[in-house]
């Protein structure tokens, strides 16, 4: 991209820097939103203004290219056409929108996919809706999953970058200046949507989601995270079209889930992905079977609860709201699988949670914050609903523990407050809970063979895991002349055994532990 630092020339030119530039673009943005009011918009005014600010900073402002990229893709899509030319013109939205995005930090350039996302599953949800009879739509088809594969490729090697790094670089930048529900409104608009609201652009991660990105700010690395978690799931729905048996496709499914989760290694996804699971349905319900629910919860669940992943304790930052996060989505998915009569699914998340590092960071951080005492902490933890019944009955006091309503709803779903002041659980590694002891064996001889298969299908998603994927594209991920080499290790869990969690390690070097092997990153995976 050619770099100038000055406006169109004349004898009073004022320089594009500085004050100047920041005055200049959210004045053309303010003018750009009063001319959406009109009933018959004309952004091609606008576009070269964008232009030169493209132009004048080697570090374009989200909003720039945002807005530059809006108007541009009028003039490159069809006016008309079938779902095969929509997806050739948002192969072109992507082309365009990485260009503009290549000297810009990691979570700018995955946040500016927000579009490209948006358009592709535009594509999906009217091709979701038809049998695929003609030649054209089967190839539209074809050409969506490959264009997923693309982004969600793009997307791992974006991620490539650590958050810590990436904030202590470029903190300005992923900030928003401009309110995202405005931004949201002018792209909606110049490209002919009748609904412009910033949960229409954003239609896989449901009203509860898109209300917490707005009281965040929509701080520019969660909404990388939205759109990486948006990608997660188009990916996700696509790899069900494959004509796969039933317990072989749940095996797939996860092990593609947990390779991708360990290859983006971004905290902001995982937190987004975590609060979208606590929905009464999952987002994807848009482009999906109603049958397909529970599917895709004991996929989406068994990756976020059954692997310990290393990448969260990295950083300190954020280790609080992720572990709040994960302790209230464990209760909710304990009282999901109960509520269905999968005790035992159930029953090996609270044992995987007791023995994770969450429960004790999270005692530390209530008592140290809010003067009470800690009493008995060690290693291990107690269990979900112990802890809960805990933190509830902290919060009655006047103390404020949980970050918002939605998980407060959440937590108080099935308990009772009035149990207990202290967890319930013994933190020396017996857990004496109630959650773990909510399992009905009448029967249980006679469901032997069922259980034994039901334990093999859920052990060997891990298996499979280590098998078939590894974290790197091509053996290193580039982005920017930079690469980085990651490995993921899994270790076999059984889940009806009260064993350590399933653990995803990265390491640089080879390492010949036994009952270990590395898995491939599945970002790059193409449909056949």
């Amino acid at each position: 991209m050619e770099i100038t630092g000055l406006s169109n020339a004349s004898d009073d030119f004022v320089p594009l820097v500085g004050e100047n530039y920041a005055m200049k673009m959210k004045n053309s943005v303010q003018e750009l939103i009063s001319e959406t009011r009109k009933g018959s918009p004309d952004f091609s005014s606008f576009l070269d203004v964008f232009y030169e600010l493209m132009q004048a900073n080697v570090n374009p402002p989200f909003e720039v290219i945002w807005v530059y990229t809006a108007i541009k893709f009028q003039s490159l899509k069809s006016e008309k056409g079938d779902a095969l030319d929509r997806v050739s013109d948002v192969r072109s939205l992507f082309q365009l929108l990485s260009a503009c995005s290549a000297s810009v930090g990691a979570s700018k350039s995955v946040a500016l996919m927000a579009p490209v996302v948006y358009e592709v599953h535009k594509v999906l949800l009217e091709l979701s809706g038809k049998e695929l009879k003609l030649k054209r739509e089967k190839k539209a088809m074809k050409e969506v999953k490959s264009l997923v594969d693309v982004i969600v490729g793009y997307m791992s090697i974006c991620c490539s970058k650590k958050v810590s790094e990436e904030e202590e670089h470029d903190f300005i930048g992923l900030n928003l200046i401009m309110p995202f529900t405005d931004l949201a409104y002018v792209w909606m608009n110049a490209n002919g949507d009748a609904d412009n609201g910033f949960e229409s652009l954003l239609p896989i991660l449901g009203s509860d989601v898109c209300k917490w990105l707005c009281d965040k700010g929509f701080h520019v690395g969660y909404l990388g995270g939205a759109v990486i978690m948006e990608a997660f799931f188009l990916k996700l729905r696509l790899l069900c079209h494959r004509k796969t048996p039933g317990d072989e496709l749940e095996v797939n499914l996860k092990s593609w889930a947990v390779g991708s989760i360990s290859s983006f290694q971004n905290i902001y996804f995982l937190e987004v992905l975590m609060r979208a699971a606590l929905g009464t349905s999952l987002p994807l319900s848009s482009i999906s079977k109603s049958e397909e629910e529970t599917l895709f919860r004991k996929v989406l669940f068994d990756a976020l609860l059954l692997v310990e992943y290393p990448f969260l304790y990295e950083n300190s930052k954020y280790i609080k709201d992720l572990s709040l996060t994960r302790l209230i989505v464990t209760h909710k998915a304990v009282e999901y699988f109960r509520g269905i009569g999968d005790q035992k699914r159930a029953l090996s998340y609270v044992r995987e949670f007791s023995v994770s590092r969450i429960p004790l960071q999270i005692i530390k951080y209530v008592t140290s914050q809010n003067g009470l005492e800690e009493k008995a902490v060690k290693a291990n933890g107690s269990s979900p609903r112990a802890l809960l019944t805990w933190l509830l009955s902290i919060e009655n006091r006047g103390i404020r523990v949980l970050e918002d309503d939605t998980l407060r709803s959440c937590a108080k779903s099935g308990l009772d407050i009035s149990q207990a002041e202290q967890p319930t659980g013994n933190l020396n590694g017996k857990m004496v809970d109630d959650d773990l002891f909510y399992v009905d064996n009448v029967g249980e001889e006679g469901n032997a063979v069922e259980e034994d298969k039901q334990n093999e299908v859920i052990s060997d998603a891990f298996v499979a895991a280590a098998r078939t994927m590894k974290v790197t594209d091509g053996g290193s991920q580039k982005r920017k002349g930079k690469s980085k080499e990651r490995k993921v290790k899994f270790i076999k869990h059984n889940l009806l055994q009260n064993s350590r969690p399933v653990k995803a390690e990265t390491s640089s070097a080879n390492d010949g532990s036994s009952g270990e092997s590395e898995v491939e990153d599945p970002a790059s995976d193409s449909d056949s």
